[in-house]
């Protein structure tokens, strides 16, 4: 109940709206702000997690999405576009990093001669498989002080709230 939790910043927030302005329901201001500042809190010890294999998110993610699409780990650059929802040019400019670093290799698609393809390097696997287990494990950190059944209660009510403002 609300009695026994801690206060956070949210709440010192929105108390003060209802003072200020006790005309305003920001009841869903205290919801939105909270789901703000855990993202801000998890991206942080994600991208130190990243950085200690040399990545930053955008080229975990390239990689990622490379090795969930299974054996070959190969995605055209429009099939890595579509799962990443960032601009042709900086998909561009992130495949060019990771063609240096040797963690990724472009070769000629077979079906589009004009079009290539975007496959891990076996480095790239290697890595990736790595990095991907430290990545897991911090964000099972992030979530140590919930039990199993409020991390299931969260994940529904997530969903439900997420599908709802994108459909808004």
């Amino acid at each position: 109940s609300d009695k026994t939790r801690a206060m956070d910043h949210v709440d010192f927030v929105t108390q003060q709206w209802e003072r200020e302005r006790p005309d305003l329901d920001v009841s869903a201001m205290a919801v939105i702000g909270r789901v703000g500042r855990l993202a801000q809190a998890y991206q942080k010890e994600m991208q130190k997690t990243w950085a200690r294999y040399d990545l930053n998110g955008a080229k975990f993610d390239v990689l990622a999405t490379l090795r969930r699409a299974g054996t070959p780990y190969r995605l055209s650059p429009g099939d890595l576009l579509q799962a990443t929802m960032v601009a042709s040019g900086t998909m561009t400019n992130r495949i060019d990093r990771l063609v240096d670093a040797g963690l990724v290799a472009r070769s000629v698609n077979p079906e589009d001669s004009r079009g290539f393809l975007i496959e891990l390097t076996p480095e790239g696997l290697r890595l990736i498989n790595e990095v991907v287990e430290a990545h897991v494990a911090t964000q099972a950190r992030l979530l140590d002080g919930l039990g199993t059944e409020e991390q299931k209660l969260l994940t529904e009510l997530l969903s439900k709230a997420l599908t709802s403002a994108e459909h808004a």
